[in-house]
């Protein structure tokens, strides 16, 4: 069977991160991609301009949906917005029989800085989300946030998963994309495990965190365990922000996890 990969998470109607992102890096994998969008973005390069969120209500209608017919392998949270949704998608998710992988992306905010979360859906994703989570994906800034201790370039890896794990989650991956260290740092509450990223200079890096949280959830709904996953989405979303689009639009260009342009398909 094709492995079953859903998304819970906002809409891009630029394409480059958000729902747009998750199912073009499922389907890049070989996963069959599904979608719960709790909000829609007006959103391009530039910035977001615009968010209008889902009711509850329509969010676990799509939920009941996609579990009561097709079923899901493996599901990740990108964007939640609001504490009604985030308490909705924890609800649904941690009332299942059997319990589903889960690769939780706590995105607060866009490249462009648009706040993608409200404060205090902030406390529920951390107090109703991630203890069902296989594993918790912030990006250093995130991490920081989390961790509750001032952003620093420098910030020890190590202690910020530490700290992270002690919230709940079975695992916490902080992502190499920012900061001085070029490092995905895996901790599942026994092993550090550095994972080295390379690092491109691009104007095209809109999608990343979403794309390398896709492709981690992908791995996993494809039996690959928690280290080998890790390992592969760092490779997938390197190579996206390699192959970047950077002549799309007049700001931070999508990624491209399909190598588009070497394929002269621009």
């Amino acid at each position: 069977m094709v492995p079953r990969c859903l998304t819970i998470a906002g809409s891009d109607s630029g394409g480059g991160a958000g729902i747009q992102a998750d199912l073009k890096a499922f389907a890049s994998l070989g996963c069959h991609g599904m979608s719960v969008v709790v909000a829609l973005t007006a959103q391009n390069t530039v910035g977001v301009t615009g968010i209008t969120e889902a009711s509850p209500e329509f969010v676990r209608a799509e939920l009941e949906a996609v579990f009561s017919d097709i079923g899901v392998d493996a599901v990740k949270t990108g964007m939640l917005f609001s504490e009604a949704i985030v308490t909705t998608v924890a609800e649904f998710l941690g009332g299942q029989e059997q319990p589903v992988q889960l690769v939780v992306d706590p995105v607060f905010a866009a490249a462009s800085g648009a706040q993608l979360i409200q404060g205090a859906a902030v406390g529920a994703l951390v107090g109703n989300v991630f203890p069902l989570a296989t594993v918790v994906t912030p990006n250093l800034r995130e991490a920081c946030t989390l961790a509750g201790v001032p952003y620093s370039d420098d910030a020890d890896r190590r202690e910020l998963s530490e700290r992270i794990f002690d919230l709940g989650p079975a695992a916490v991956v902080v992502t190499g994309g920012h900061g001085s260290e070029a490092v995905d740092w895996l901790f599942d509450g026994d092993r550090h495990v550095p994972i080295p990223v390379q690092r491109y200079s691009t104007t095209a890096t809109h999608g990343a965190g979403c794309t390398h949280s896709a492709s981690l959830t992908a791995l996993l709904a494809k039996g690959n365990p928690l280290e080998a996953a890790a390992r592969g989405a760092a490779e997938v979303a390197s190579r996206a922000v390699r192959d970047g689009l950077v002549h799309l639009g007049s700001g931070e260009g999508p990624v491209d996890v399909f190598g588009l342009a070497a394929q002269g398909t621009r």
